[in-house]
C-alpha cells in the first residue's frame, strides 16, 4: 500500500481550513496531511492544529515555492511513496483525489496535474489570469510536445522519483508553470486528468491584474532561462 501525504501550502486561511480538513478526511482517510504554514499573520497554523494534522511553521512568507519545497522535503524525509499537493483555500475538491492517483499508480505518468480546463468545466478565471493560462499552456505544450492545458493548476499529485526531485530543488514564487518545465527536462512524464474548482470558501485571492501580468512575465522568463541551461 502506497504511503501518502497531502500537502497544503496555506497563508493566511484560517477560514477555509476546517472544510479543507473535513473534505480530505471524508475521502482521503488513508493519507496524512501538512499543512505548510507559509508565515500567516492569521491563525492558520492554530486552526490546522487544533484540526490535528501535522503542521510546519516557516518563520516568514516564502511563497509557494518555499512552502511546496518544505512539504516535499518532509514527504522525502518521512518515506511517503506519492505526495499530493492540494491548496488550502477550498477550491479543490477531494473526491477527485483518486483520478490523480489512479494514473500515477498505474504508473503513467511522475506527476498527474488536475486540470480545470480538460473538459468543459464551469470554471471561468478573470480575464487577466485567462490570457496568462493560454499563454503558459501554449508555451509549455510547445516545449513538452504534448498538449498541457492547466499549467497553474495547484492540484497535483507526484510519485516518489519526482518527491525526491523536488526536495533538492524547486521554483521560488510563482512555481507551477517552472516546476513542470524542469521536470520535462528531468525526463519524467507528465499527465493531466480533468477536475472541477469551487469558488475560494473563504479569504482573498492575492493575485490582481497587476500582479497576473508581472506573474507572466517573470514566468516566462524563468522558463527561457530554464531552456538555455545545459
Amino acid at each position: 500500500m502506497n504511503k501518502i501525504l497531502i500537502i497544503i501550502p496555506a497563508y493566511n486561511e484560517e477560514e477555509s481550513l476546517p472544510g479543507v480538513m473535513q473534505d480530505l478526511r471524508s475521502h482521503a482517510p488513508d493519507a496524512d496531511i501538512l499543512v505548510v504554514d507559509d508565515g500567516s499573520r492569521d491563525r492558520t497554523a492554530a486552526v490546522a492544529r487544533q484540526a490535528g494534522v501535522k503542521v510546519a511553521s516557516l518563520p516568514y512568507n516564502l511563497g509557494i515555492g518555499g512552502a511546496m519545497q518544505t512539504g516535499f522535503q518532509y514527504a522525502r524525509n518521512n518515506g511517503y511513496d506519492i505526495a499530493i499537493q492540494f491548496d488550502g483555500d477550498g477550491q479543490h475538491m477531494a473526491a477527485e483525489i483518486n483520478e490523480l492517483l489512479d494514473l500515477l499508480k498505474r504508473g503513467r505518468a511522475d506527476i498527474v496535474v488536475g486540470s480545470r480546463f480538460l473538459d468543459r468545466g464551469e470554471y471561468r478565471p478573470p480575464f487577466f489570469r485567462k490570457i496568462g493560462i493560454w499563454v503558459f499552456s501554449t508555451v509549455l505544450s510547445a516545449i513538452i510536445g504534448i498538449p498541457v492545458t492547466d499549467t497553474t493548476s495547484g492540484f497535483r499529485a507526484a510519485n516518489r522519483r519526482v518527491i525526491e526531485f523536488f526536495a533538492r530543488s524547486y521554483p521560488e514564487d510563482y512555481p507551477e508553470v517552472e516546476s513542470l518545465v524542469l521536470l520535462h527536462r528531468a525526463r519524467m512524464t507528465i499527465a493531466e486528468v480533468p477536475v472541477r474548482m469551487r469558488d475560494r470558501t473563504g479569504g482573498r485571492s492575492s493575485i490582481t491584474p497587476i500582479r497576473s501580468a508581472y506573474y507572466m512575465v517573470k514566468v516566462l522568463l524563468a522558463v527561457f532561462v530554464d531552456l538555455m541551461k545545459k
